[in-house]
Formats: C-alpha cells, sequence, structure tokens
C-alpha cells in the first residue's frame, strides 16, 4: 500500500498574514505531489501510461483541476485582492514547477516554453471548470467531475478508455480534493470572509 503524503498544513511561526507566494510555493507543492501520485497509482492499477508525455499530460489535467477548486475555495473566503494573488502566484509556480519536471525528464527543447505553454492550458481550463458548481459539501459536481475524467480519458489508450473516468471521478481526485482542501485551507493565514460557494467570476492565471 502507498504511504500517504504528508502536507503542509500550519505555519510553524504565527505571526502576521503570509503573503501569497508564500502560500502558492506550499500548497502548488502538494497539487503537484498529489497529482503525481494519482497518476503513479493508475500505473499500479495497470493503466498504460507508456510515454513521458501522456504521463505529464495526466497530471496537467489533475493539477489543473486542483488549482480551479483551490481558487472556489479561495473566492468562499478571501477577499478579491488576495484571491488573485494567491492564485496568479500558484499558477505561475505550477507552470515553473511543470517546466522542470518536463526539462529534467524529456530535455530542453528550444522550441518550446514550456512554462508559457502551461500558464496557456491552465487558462483554457479555468474557462471550462468556470462553468460548473462547485457546491461546498460535496466539493465538486459531477458534470465538474466528468469533465476531467473524460479529458482524461481522451489521453488514454483504447484499453483503458471504458474503466479510467471511473477510476478518476470515484476514487483518485475526491482523495486529492481532500488532501488540497486540508493544505489550502490550514494555510490561508487571514481571517475568512464567508461568501458562498458558488460559480465565481472568472479568475484565470495572468
Amino acid at each position: 500500500m502507498a504511504k500517504p503524503i504528508r502536507v503542509k498544513t500550519v505555519w510553524f511561526k504565527k505571526e502576521g498574514d503570509r503573503s501569497p507566494e508564500e502560500i502558492a510555493t506550499a500548497v502548488a507543492s502538494t497539487i503537484w505531489r498529489v497529482a503525481d501520485k494519482a497518476v503513479d497509482n493508475l500505473g499500479r492499477e495497470n493503466y498504460d501510461i507508456l510515454t513521458p508525455v501522456r504521463g505529464f499530460k495526466l497530471i496537467a489535467e489533475c493539477v489543473a483541476f486542483l488549482a480551479h477548486y483551490c481558487d472556489r475555495m479561495a473566492y468562499a473566503t478571501q477577499t478579491p485582492e488576495r484571491r488573485a494573488a494567491v492564485l496568479q502566484a500558484m499558477s505561475t509556480r505550477l507552470a515553473e514547477v511543470m517546466r522542470d519536471n518536463i526539462l529534467e525528464v524529456m530535455g530542453p527543447d528550444g522550441n518550446r516554453d514550456f512554462k508559457a505553454e502551461f500558464i496557456d492550458f491552465l487558462n483554457r481550463r479555468f474557462a471550462d471548470y468556470a462553468e460548473f458548481e462547485f457546491p461546498e459539501d460535496s466539493k465538486a459536481s459531477f458534470p465538474a467531475l466528468r469533465f476531467l475524467g473524460l479529458q482524461i480519458r481522451e489521453e488514454m489508450g483504447d484499453a483503458d478508455k471504458t474503466w479510467v473516468m471511473d477510476q478518476i471521478m470515484d476514487i483518485e481526485m475526491p482523495e486529492m480534493m481532500g488532501t488540497v482542501q486540508k493544505s489550502f485551507k490550514g494555510l490561508l493565514s487571514n481571517a475568512p470572509v464567508k461568501r458562498g460557494f458558488g460559480s465565481p467570476d472568472m479568475l484565470p492565471p495572468e
């Protein structure tokens, strides 16, 4: 059995609010780790990941979903200015992590800017997920999870298309969301300003 991921949920020093960059760095690390673990879990369940390209595409879909989920939580508890700063810093950090991992595994490509490409991808997915509800009690609506499952399904080989949506929607993503929620809410340091958990005005990364 795989060991659970240990994540940062509290700051050791209590004085003062934490900067958006501090929050973003910690949460981005959690998002990346749980997304990477989910793709590893698919491999352990005998789904064919096959190539690094497919693996990174699957990670990207999970990361985008979780980043948008964090934005929904921020919308429900943070001022608009704080929400924007945290989201943009987190998206930038996730793009840097994606770029660094691609370069480490696949090597450089002088014709591509992997950080910019991932920011563009996040913008597209934020626009997609803005159309769905994320009820606070159930964390994400079935249509939102189904959309994610369809994106994952599209990347998989024919032999895996039938079952991978159930694996993502029923097993992997609920666990990932629970871990990210615990980390994100624990690290937000300013007092909450409750506004509900509906569909916010879309605020994609810069």
